[in-house]
């Protein structure tokens, strides 16, 4: 008949057998989760809150590299209080993630969000991210309730161009959620814009990596953008003689 003791031995033994091996994993090893995996660039983004808080009421880009990588936001924008939170590789539903620490604080009086490109080439559906994008509105909204959210469309780029498909499909679906809400929702169209008379995307607007925008490019979308950003928050400075 086995004892307590027995019993006791035989179960701590058992659990070092099981726990034993996971001790010897290293971080390389361990799953990353996503919100781990953009941790530096959210607390970054605190700590320069903390130095230089940003303006409440401000127009919030937030959402992948475009967004990021978007260097001369405040100069394309002169007459607008501009804050860029792009995190670059990052789906809508990492915007949803850290909307509470990189939104919600802000108070914006308009959000630019893009992102979608990177959910669609990680293999999520074109439903799937139109739903990401209605948790994004609806989370906002819920302690923003007065915010406007203009969405940037997924761009074509010469680098995804075999997923235009679902690119074409997730922007239809976006717009037309929009369009049922166009006092609090805008839909800015890029897509169109960005392609020659040959139907493909334009070649001199990207990098060499035929993904990301050039100088070119963020000209190109400054303009379209610029229409959907409402009245200056910033006084027109005279010209000097």
């Amino acid at each position: 008949m086995m004892t307590n003791n027995s019993l006791r031995y035989g179960l701590i033994s058992l659990l070092a057998v099981l726990v034993l091996p996971l001790c010897h994993l290293t971080a390389a090893d361990r799953p990353i989760t996503r919100q781990s995996k953009w941790e530096p660039d959210i607390a970054a983004f605190e700590a320069a809150d903390r130095t230089n808080p940003p303006p409440k009421k401000a127009i919030l880009f937030i959402g992948s590299s475009s967004i990021r990588l978007w260097k001369s936001l405040a100069q394309d924008f002169p007459r607008h209080n501009v804050l860029n939170r792009g995190f670059g590789g990052s789906e809508i539903a990492d915007s949803v993630q850290f909307a509470e620490r990189i939104v919600i604080p802000y108070q914006p009086r308009l959000i630019v969000l893009y992102a979608g490109g990177n959910d669609i080439n990680g293999g999520k559906s074109s439903e799937q991210v139109f739903a990401d994008f209605k948790t994004f509105v609806a989370k906002v909204h819920e302690k923003l309730p007065r915010t406007r959210i203009a969405y940037i469309s997924i761009a074509p780029n010469p680098a995804r161009w075999a997923q235009v498909e679902r690119v074409r499909a997730t922007n239809k679906l976006i717009a037309d959620y929009v369009k049922k809400n166009p006092r609090r929702l805008d839909f800015i169209d890029v897509f169109p814009h960005m392609l020659g008379a040959d139907g493909l995307p334009k070649p001199d607007i990207f990098v060499e990596d035929r993904l990301h925008m050039n100088a070119n490019g963020y000209k190109l979308w400054t303009a379209l953008v610029q229409k959907h950003l409402g009245a200056a928050d910033k006084p027109v400075r005279k010209q000097g003689r």
